[in-house]
């Protein structure tokens, strides 16, 4: 099995329930405060890791409490921390969560996450990486090093997972550096015009990124699952039916999980249902890192759903 290789962003998560989003200088009751680990790079590789991927993480921190906190969560999962800078000119990453009947508004700081440059990252793929590799970006570092690397990555080998978010312009030589593109609905429509809510609209953006130069493409669509097109084939898998506590870390524990199972050599449409479960139990619980399961717990809970 190939390694799982992760370059993003690690934040403090600070969170907050209320019934109603407060509206301008309005003060609202809030309950069940949590501190959590986040960023969309630490999520993801968290995923991966706890579902058994060999996982390594590529960031930057600040030489504060929250860097220390973040690096121990991330070692407490699985992830492989060599390559964790810290940063003496910036405090690490926060992200102040407001949590409102199962959907949430983000406010982010990003920290000593946007210090790290494309060389940092090549000189730490010369090191680590090898060809049969997953290498996975998102956008909350700084854009033309998330590019950077993902070309560095492409042409050393690895395969190559982008999660665009949030949604930035791709420069359009970047395309052919991704064989696979994963995004959500808002996501979709800013990268292609195009809002996926129907098989037709899903089918018509699946192809736009495709003319754009990626290798694969998968959209996904919350509660009706997600799309994928590989070439010519169109693969559609649905969703399940769970309490929605908490939807933070959902996308991130897709992702994981599919770069996860993409690493073991799993088929597309096998990778794509085994991300679908993990999400799913993931909205089950508050937080981000702390709501992603372990592989055995994904395993008894659709037993027990079955």
């Amino acid at each position: 099995m190939g390694k799982v290789i992760v370059f993003g962003s690690l934040n403090m998560d600070l969170t907050i329930e209320c019934d109603a989003m407060p509206q301008a200088g309005q003060t609202v009751e809030g309950r069940n405060f949590l501190t959590n680990p986040g960023g969309k790079g630490g999520n993801q590789a968290v995923a991966a890791a706890k579902l058994g991927a060999p996982t390594w993480m590529i960031a930057r921190v600040g030489r504060d409490l929250f860097g220390d906190q973040l690096c121990l969560a991330l070692e407490s999962a699985g992830v492989n921390c060599t390559h964790v800078d810290h940063s003496d000119c910036n405090s690490t990453g926060v992200a102040v969560i407001t949590r409102c009947a199962g959907d949430n508004r983000i406010i982010l700081n990003a920290g000593a996450n946007h210090e790290m440059r494309a060389k940092d990252v090549v000189d730490i793929l010369d090191r680590l990486a090898e060809p049969g590799d997953l290498f996975v970006t998102q956008y909350e570092c700084e854009g033309r090093a998330v590019i950077g690397a993902l070309a560095a990555a492409k042409s050393r080998g690895l395969f190559t997972l982008f999660n665009p978010a949030p949604a930035k312009p791709i420069p359009a030589e970047a395309y052919s550096s991704i064989d696979l593109i994963v995004v959500n609905q808002t996501e979709c429509e800013f990268l292609t015009g195009l809002y996926p809510s129907d098989t037709d609209s899903c089918q018509n953006a699946l192809a736009r990124f495709q003319a754009l130069g990626v290798g694969g493409a998968i959209i996904t669509l919350g509660e009706m699952g997600s799309v994928c097109r590989m070439g010519e084939e169109i693969i559609q898998v649905g969703s399940y039916s769970v309490p929605n506590v908490d939807t933070t870390g959902a996308g991130d524990s897709y992702i994981g999980a599919l770069a996860c199972a993409l690493v073991q050599g799993e088929a597309m449409e096998q990778c794509m249902r085994f991300a679908t479960k993990v999400a799913s139990l993931t909205i089950t619980r508050p937080g981000a890192q702390q709501s992603i399961p372990y592989l055995n717990e994904v395993e008894a809970y659709f037993k027990e759903e079955s």
